[in-house]
């Protein structure tokens, strides 16, 4: 795994009303801090990629649907650096991916019905000078293929 990058295993909890599944909280081993929380969205077969930050660090749980969520590693200075990881989360497996600053990421929705993601990254987003830095998803240097692998 690409160094500093964390995962955390989500257990949903169900009931006769529903269920309830805890993300993120403040006395977990890899709390770091809060900077804000929030949703976003991806239509089946979209990709949201590649950016990265250089302040904050991304803790992102997806929390229906599927993504398949990929990592590149650009710090010139990491053990891993141009390594490219790639994680399954949603309704299939719950699972929160904490990813460092310097990290580029981004997914594709894998499901059939929209996928919801939660973020929630250490600093709140600066609408002046936003810490946010993006390269086109397939037009890039990294080794990385979003297409489907059918087999």
């Amino acid at each position: 795994m690409i160094d500093g990058v964390k995962t955390k295993k989500l257990g949903v909890i169900p009931d006769e009303r529903g269920r309830l599944m805890e993300i993120l909280r403040n006395d977990d081993e890899l709390f770091l801090q809060f900077g804000q929380v929030y949703m976003t969205t991806t239509y089946p077969g979209v990709v949201k990629a590649w950016h990265l930050h250089k302040e904050q660090t991304d803790n992102v749980a997806c929390v229906q649907g599927m993504i398949k969520l990929a990592l590149y590693d650009a710090r010139e200075q990491s053990p891993t650096f141009k390594q490219v990881d790639q994680f399954y989360l949603g309704l299939h497996n719950p699972l929160l991916v904490q990813i460092p600053k310097g990290i580029y990421h981004g997914w594709m929705c894998v499901s059939p019905e929209e996928a919801i993601i939660v973020n929630i990254p250490t600093e709140r987003y600066n609408y002046d000078s936003p810490d946010e830095f993006r390269i086109d998803p397939h037009d890039n240097d990294i080794p990385y293929d979003w297409e489907r692998k059918d087999g």
